[in-house]
């Protein structure tokens, strides 16, 4: 089964790529990047077939989907806060872009597809869990991408019979993900901050708390969902339930180095949400025997990446 990574040298995307390649049910896997957030060096040793380029390519792209067997469709504009910078690149990455590669995948013959879309799209809806049948309730320009993305993706189910399946992640975090940038994960930024002796940016009081899931928990569902051509025909959250505020997961941090850190508290930044927490009902219906690796676990894992990066 040969397999295209759309965003594959990306945090998520090369981490996925390492999982396939380790993997015997696939075959070739083929990394399409324009390298805005990724980077070759992610990908450094690994057998996977790189081509630098976009989805907004059309040239580009469906040369690639009609080669394979499976698409895992990562690439986006990531981020809430550069999203209400800057509107329209979050909407043609991530809206316009999943359309191209969709609509590639279905001149194709329809191949099985994966999309990525977030909880981002639950937005202001209070309701705790969240679980699927929420209404949405974007509060960002990203979250609204996020749900064009599913969206379209669900409606080429519907019409064309495609075999499609659209995750919402939640807070995705381990090995990889880039700190020291404005537009920086909460978890990469404290722990770059705690490793190089600065105080954590804190956005807020602390006291929000979100549904953080380890990448290699989320790999494993995304090999699992290709191997098994799963498809779906509404969004399912990829996270387990749980929910850390802040202030603990900084509290943990310390655990792991084994010192206090200091902290700078900030305004809460426009378009966060308060709380986040996932119904993993449906995505343990669909993956039973997929075991999410514990938070504190995770979080020493990327303690442990970053401060290789530091040698």
């Amino acid at each position: 089964m040969d397999v295209l990574v759309t965003g594959g040298a990306g945090f998520i995307g090369a981490n996925l790529v390492r999982r396939l390649v380790a993997d015997e049910r696939f075959g070739a896997v083929t990394v399409l990047d324009d390298l805005s957030t990724g980077a070759r060096a992610n990908l450094e040793g690994l057998d996977v077939r790189f081509v630098e380029g976009t989805i907004l390519d059309l040239d580009a792209l469906y040369p690639l989907i009609d080669e394979v067997d499976s698409v895992v469709h990562l690439a986006a504009r990531p981020s809430v806060p550069r999203s209400i910078a800057d509107p329209l690149a979050s909407h043609a990455a991530n809206a316009t872009g999943t359309l191209n590669v969709l609509e590639a995948a279905r001149q194709a013959g329809g191949r099985h597809v994966v999309v990525a879309s977030s909880s981002s799209v639950y937005g202001a809806n209070p309701a705790l869990p969240k679980h699927e049948g929420l209404v949405p309730m974007p509060a960002s320009p990203y979250a609204v991408s996020k749900l064009a993305t599913e969206s379209y993706a669900l409606a080429y189910r519907r019409c064309f019979a495609m075999p499609v399946l659209a995750f919402r992640f939640f807070n995705v975090f381990g090995p990889l993900q880039a700190a020291g940038h404005a537009y920086a994960a909460v978890i990469p930024a404290f722990v770059d901050a705690a490793l190089r002796g600065v105080p954590l940016t804190l956005h807020g009081d602390g006291t929000q708390s979100r549904d953080f899931t380890y990448v290699g928990t989320l790999t494993e569902v995304l090999a699992e969902a290709v191997a098994n051509r799963v498809d779906h025909d509404s969004p399912v959250n990829l996270a387990f339930g749980s929910r850390i505020e802040l202030l603990d997961v900084i509290s943990r941090l310390e655990s792991v180095l084994g010192h206090a850190v200091a902290v700078e508290h900030l305004p809460t930044r426009a378009g966060d949400v308060p709380h986040s927490q996932a119904d993993d009902t449906l995505l343990r219906s669909l993956f039973p025997t997929v075991t999410p690796v514990p938070f504190d676990e995770g979080l020493r894992a990327t303690v442990d990446w970053m401060r290789s990066l530091r040698r």
